[in-house]
């Protein structure tokens, strides 16, 4: 009987035993079918080539720094795939693209179900993919998870409440992807997080207060998206060693900051007010960036000498003041930009680029003593001179309000005998300059006030509200001294046939240089008339547009008694046309990307001027690449326009029988098509335009694809620009010679978009320099 129960459990035993190793190597084979399938799932990625056929442990695999498995017992609890599917496009609009995503028939929401039968894993990474969709709610069944990064694929929509389940997650990374709505509020129900990146998304929306109140956060990074809105204190962030809030719009003052932050990244965020003087008490402070906002006052002068500091850049603000407090800089500072803002005064030693210290010191565009490269107007950088001066006693400013008083009283009196004895003269002259201005801007004018009268002021009024400098009225040139300074119109002064009459090259009395277009203009009206409008053309003043200095009517010698012979006088620009910097015929001179972008953009703001900073607007401008000059600083200006004033132009809609607002709107639209062709020069090149409209319109198709782009745009374009760059002017370009003129975009719209295109061009540059310097 013994030896019965002894061998009955014996027996027992071996059965049990045989049921554990039967299990276990179910589970490993469960966990190696769940991978196979992942595998698929990813469309079978080349960087998971050698799981094919595999059939050893796969928790046994050697890690590379594409993909990594390990294992705690017999179930995996960290799986990290990096492929090779980089995001090379800027917007993304929820569906498959060719060579960048899975295919159409890949489905985000299985690749989830399937990962959450790994009910152990810990760590998952799944980078570069080409992973596409919303991300599925059924992400909290990896209940187990304290990393999450699925960085660099194409998931848009919004982070799905249920990752607030996520309660053990420590780092949640989805920086590159394409989220669009706001942030959720729900971040304090992840009591454990010390990461939270989601850099270059296009979030929106506010700051989620409720990151505030996770305590142990170490690092926030949310920049490069669409965030706005004030932001809160986040002090109570104890634990905080990063802050990069870079490259959004949020229109708030500078949070006051926790005591332990390290580095923090603010800049082109809109942040506005003063540096707050808290900051000057971060003594763990290593890396501040508060560059390209709209800081004011005076920076603390303790920011300067804070033991950790070694990054400073305060640079492209509205910062004013002296520096004098400044008595010593930090010993680990090695890098200081002050640049472009209104400070004052002297240098500080320890600031100073010609003293022995080793730091890099960027001063330009202030308004500092004793440092050369300073790029301020005089009139901004005398301001704060000019109140220092203004200490006169009272008793003499009284005396000379006094005295501007009466003299203000006497010129009103003799402005009122003038008005009145000029009375009927003036009214008959109203009647002879009813054509200087169109038909439909006559009908809303009060009676008895000239349009000429009008026109001029409105253009002085809108042109000092952009900022420009209004000109008196034009100077009248005489026939012999234009001939003196083309040696009497000689063929080796000739330039060549403008858009409108020929072109002259000559020199005045005084040396300077000019470009005389002689052209004749059709008598419609008289010499009188023809001299307002050129009087008109002279007040449109811009720093992007080719000065007009003045002109010459001459009708000795002609024998057409119905034309008049008209010569325009422009400041000459000596650096050749837009169109010759982009072709490759002058390999010197070619523009890179970020140049194109500068050109572009001074031409959109003067062409934005003529049509909205003048009244009437100045319409079809002539825009060409031959009509865009550059000076000996690369700065572009615009030629060719306004010709409309002189031309009759303004007159064509009467004959046309359009009604005057939808004539007026479509000569803007015109302005936008033409603008439209001069982006696509840029991007292509003037050998590609020169295969003529069509053919541009039909290759157009080509930029929606990455090797269309690769095949028609300009080499120099591909090697110098950020894709995010080049798609937001190939976007902007499409609109512009939109066929149905209604559907063009305003040159405000068309401003912003290059605007916004050279910027993240420059944030690209910046990271690839930072990234080439480690």
């Amino acid at each position: 009987m013994g030896c019965y129960c002894s061998n009955l459990v014996f027996f027992m035993l071996f059965l049990s035993w045989g049921f554990f190793i039967s299990s276990t190597h179910q589970l490993q084979s469960t966990q190696t079918q769940i991978l196979l399938q992942l595998r698929k799932h990813l469309e079978y990625p080349l960087q998971l080539s050698n799981w094919e056929n595999y059939n050893g442990d796969f928790c046994n695999l050697v890690s590379n720094p594409q993909v990594s498995i390990k294992c705690e017992g017999n179930s995996i609890s960290e799986l990290k795939i990096m492929g090779d599917k980089l995001k090379k496009v800027s917007d993304f609009h929820g569906y498959a693209v060719q060579n960048q995503t899975l295919s159409e028939t890949f489905s985000i929401d299985s690749l989830v179900v399937t990962l959450a039968r790994l009910n152990t894993l810990r760590v998952l990474s799944l980078v570069s993919l080409g992973i596409w969709g919303p991300l599925p709610e059924k992400i909290h069944r990896l209940s187990s998870l304290e990393l999450l990064d699925m960085s660099s694929n194409f998931i848009f929509g919004s982070i799905p409440n249920e990752i607030s389940k996520l309660v053990k997650l420590r780092t949640l990374t989805l920086d590159g992807n394409f989220f669009n709505e706001s942030i959720p509020n729900w971040f304090d129900s992840l009591s454990n997080l010390t990461i939270l990146s989601l850099r270059n998304n296009k979030f929106n929306g506010q700051f989620p207060s409720s990151i505030c109140k996770i305590a142990s956060l170490t690092g926030i990074a949310l920049s490069h998206n669409n965030l706005n809105g004030k932001l809160p204190d986040l002090t109570p962030l104890s634990s905080l060693n990063l802050l990069d809030l870079r490259d959004n719009h949020f229109d708030s003052e500078l949070p006051l900051l926790p005591k332990g932050v390290t580095t923090v990244l603010l800049s082109n965020s809109s942040f506005k007010g003063q540096i707050p003087e808290e900051f000057g008490k971060l003594n763990r402070l290593q890396h501040l960036d508060l560059s390209s906002n709209s800081l004011v006052g005076t920076p603390p002068s303790n920011l300067f000498s804070l033991p950790n500091i070694s990054y400073l850049n305060l640079g492209s603000n509205m910062l004013s003041g002296s520096l004098h407090n400044i008595i010593k800089c930090g010993d680990n500072l090695g890098f200081v930009d002050i640049s472009i803002n209104r400070l004052t005064g002297n240098l500080p030693p320890c600031l100073d680029t010609n003293s022995s210290n080793k730091r890099v010191v960027k001063l330009n565009g202030n308004c500092l003593s004793g440092v050369n490269n300073q790029k301020h107007s005089d009139s901004i950088c005398k301001e704060g001179n000019v109140k220092k001066k203004q200490s006169w006693g009272s008793a003499a400013i009284w005396v000379t309000i006094g005295v501007i008083g009466l003299m203000v009283i006497f010129l009103v009196i003799v402005a009122f005998i003038r008005l009145f004895f000029h009375k009927r003269y003036n009214q008959r002259e109203i009647v002879t300059l009813q054509h200087t201005v169109p038909k439909f801007i006559q009908e809303s004018l009060p009676s008895g006030i000239s349009s000429e009268v009008l026109a001029n002021a409105r253009i002085i009024s809108e042109a000092s509200k952009l900022g420009t400098q209004v000109a008196p009225s034009c100077r009248v040139f005489s026939i012999e001294e234009l001939s003196e300074a083309t040696n009497n119109f000689s063929s080796s002064m000739f330039l060549g046939e403008g858009s409108i009459g020929k072109l002259y090259k000559g020199r005045l009395e005084n040396g300077g240089y000019i470009v005389i277009r002689s052209l004749s203009l059709y008598k419609k009206y008289s010499i009188r008339n023809l001299k307002v409008r050129l009087d008109l053309l002279s007040k449109l003043r811009h720093p992007h547009l080719v000065n007009f200095l003045g002109y010459c009517i001459n009708d000795v010698g002609l024998e057409d008694t119905t034309s008049s012979r008209v010569f325009l006088v422009h400041e000459y620009i000596s650096n050749g046309n837009f169109r010759t910097h982009l072709s490759e015929c002058s390999p010197h001179q070619i523009l890179k990307w970020s140049d194109r972008l500068a050109v572009l953009i001074g031409i959109a703001k003067a062409v934005h001027f003529l049509h909205t900073g003048v009244i009437p607007a100045s319409s079809s401008n002539r825009l060409r690449t031959n009509n865009i000059l550059l000076d000996e600083h690369r700065i572009a200006k615009l030629s060719d326009y306004g010709m409309s004033i002189i031309t009759e132009e303004l007159e064509q809609f009467e004959a046309k029988g359009d009604a005057p607002k939808s004539w007026h709107m479509k000569k803007l639209a015109d302005d936008v098509y033409d603008f439209g062709f001069i982006l696509l020069e840029a991007l292509v090149g003037p050998i590609v335009t020169g295969k003529g409209e069509t053919f541009l319109l039909n290759e157009m198709k080509s930029f929606g694809s990455q090797d269309g782009r690769q095949r028609i745009v300009d080499p120099v374009v591909l090697t110098t620009c950020s894709q995010e760059s080049l798609s937001i002017v190939i976007s902007i370009t499409n609109k512009c010679i939109s066929i149905e003129p209604e559907n063009r975009p305003s040159f405000e719209d068309v401003l912003w978009n290059l605007q916004y295109a050279a910027q993240v061009q420059t944030t690209a540059d910046y990271e690839q320099k930072s990234e080439g310097a480690l």
